[in-house]
């Protein structure tokens, strides 16, 4: 109980306050998602990955997010031969497993409850994320050759990835950086965790049509939360991994569907209000999940 109350309720209600927010004014959810994309977060991710101290925790974190996302892509062709989805129901379900609020959701619970320690690798997971979320998001969303070509380019227009890469040349050619320059990054940094968070409850609030699909819905959500933090769990047992980041991928990939898949399924038409509906229930459902995930690994 101390965990949701210390963690879990009040990352809740900065949610809330967009969710309401976006429901009372219909605000333009693009216009704060570009800020956050184009200046705060690629000033967090310079900063975090610029100072952190890099070790084998890093190389083990990336072969474990190309092992779950390939892991969820297997179980929902599985159940898509099972069920005989059609191949749009099974490509919204992989969108809506595959790819996790790494962002706007887990980066906040990992900072509160595993601590400051733990942020350069929940920042290192949000990064894999976005490129994994920018590539394979669209190629599952489009299944085309055209895709793969648009997955490229996107992946090139993305400012974190720039950051990213900046961050490692200027960390391993141990180029100074000015703690005038430093200081600005970190604090333009620093408005990026909440201002993500309020741009998450604002882009469940824009979400108008369902599709209760329930068959798919149960699979996934259960996929999501419960199978997900599962192979985690299973995959930090079997590696030998620093607990902080055996904490960090348990409780990144015990997070909801990632809020930007409905993005690419309303732009591809690939279900996109079957991938809403499971982004919506996964999120109400992590409030019960999570809390008691957190007093297991915690």
């Amino acid at each position: 109980m101390m965990l949701f109350l210390s963690v879990i309720l009040p990352i809740m209600a900065v949610f809330a306050s967009g969710f309401i927010l976006q429901r009372i004014r219909i605000l333009d959810v693009k216009s704060i998602s570009t800020v956050s994309l184009y200046i705060l977060s690629p000033a967090l991710i310079f900063v975090t990955l610029y100072d952190a101290e890099y070790d084998s925790g890093f190389f083990i974190i990336l072969i474990y997010m190309f092992v779950l996302f390939y892991l969820m892509v297997a179980l929902n062709k599985l159940l898509a031969r099972i069920f005989k989805w059609e191949p749009d129901t099974e490509s919204a379900s992989i969108l809506a497993t595959g790819f996790m609020n790494s962002g706007n959701y887990g980066l906040p619970v990992v900072l509160f409850s595993v601590g400051e320690a733990a942020v350069p690798y929940a920042i290192f997971i949000m990064v894999v994320q976005a490129l994994q979320n920018n590539f394979f998001g669209i190629y599952y969303a489009s299944r085309s050759t055209n895709g793969i070509r648009r997955a490229c380019e996107n992946i090139l227009k993305m400012p974190t990835t720039y950051a990213a890469i900046l961050a490692f040349i200027f960390k391993y050619v141990a180029v100074p950086i000015p703690d005038a320059i430093h200081s600005t990054l970190a604090m333009v940094g620093d408005a990026a965790i909440p201002v993500m968070m309020i741009m998450l409850g604002m882009q469940l609030g824009s979400i108008t049509g369902l599709k209760l699909n329930w068959q798919v819905v149960t699979s996934a959500v259960t996929l999501k939360m419960i199978i997900a933090p599962a192979i985690a769990y299973l995959f930090v047992f079997i590696v030998d991994v620093d607990p902080i980041i055996a904490s960090v991928l348990i409780i990144i990939s015990a997070m909801p569907t990632a809020a930007t898949t409905t993005m690419y399924a309303i732009e591809f038409d690939s279900e996109p209000e079957l991938v809403s509906s499971i982004t919506l229930i996964s999120t109400l459902v992590s409030i019960v999940t999570l809390s008691v995930l957190l007093n297991i690994v915690i």
